[in-house]
């Protein structure tokens, strides 16, 4: 088996969960109204790890999905990325993104899910809340790190998403960052 759809097999299970608590919420006619465009399930990954949870919460809800990318992408190499974020985020830059979610004001809820990178949310993030109005919306983040935890991550939500209702996370520690690099000969 390999590690993806270990991942989905280990993930399901809790996922289906935090579903099930978004459907439960309405009564059992307004499920259908909701499925399809109220639910939007928007990502940004690097790794992949964030995109299994994203893939299957869309699936579980019947939700819209949109990957999150900046406008130029990050590099492929990781320490190159880490430097990079590090920047941005040390400078405030919140990176221009490649596309906008077309009907945000069409979404009542939005799981919004990342990976946590250098204590925080990656800039990018930052780019997508300030760019759509969440004002009134529920928001629900599914958040992986590398094992520090979320970092200041619900506050950076809170402050670029005044107006949304935030949810309590969603978070699961993903070590796939973490590969030995011959290279260097020591633990990424």
């Amino acid at each position: 088996m390999n590690d993806l759809s270990r991942r989905t097999i280990l993930t399901a299970p809790a996922l289906l969960s935090l579903a099930a608590t978004t459907t439960a919420w309405a009564e059992p006619a307004d499920i259908s109204r909701r499925a399809g465009s109220a639910i939007l399930v928007a990502y940004f990954t690097r790794s992949g790890n964030t995109r299994v949870i994203a893939g299957t919460l869309q699936h579980a809800l019947a939700a819209e999905l949109f990957e999150i990318r900046p406008a130029r992408p990050y590099p492929e190499d990781y320490e190159q990325t880490v430097e990079q974020a590090r920047q941005e985020r040390d400078r405030g830059y919140e990176p221009p993104l490649e596309a906008k979610v077309p009907d945000i004001a069409a979404c009542e809820t939005l799981f919004l899910g990342f990976p946590i990178w250098g204590q925080t949310t990656p800039p990018v993030i930052r780019s997508f809340l300030r760019a759509h109005d969440l004002t009134g919306k529920t928001l629900r983040p599914f958040i992986t790190h590398g094992g520090y935890g979320l970092g200041d991550s619900l506050a950076v939500l809170a402050d670029h998403a005044p107006g949304a209702r935030i949810e309590p996370p969603f978070s699961m520690e993903a070590d796939q960052e973490r590969r030995y690099s011959p290279n260097k000969r020591r633990w990424k």
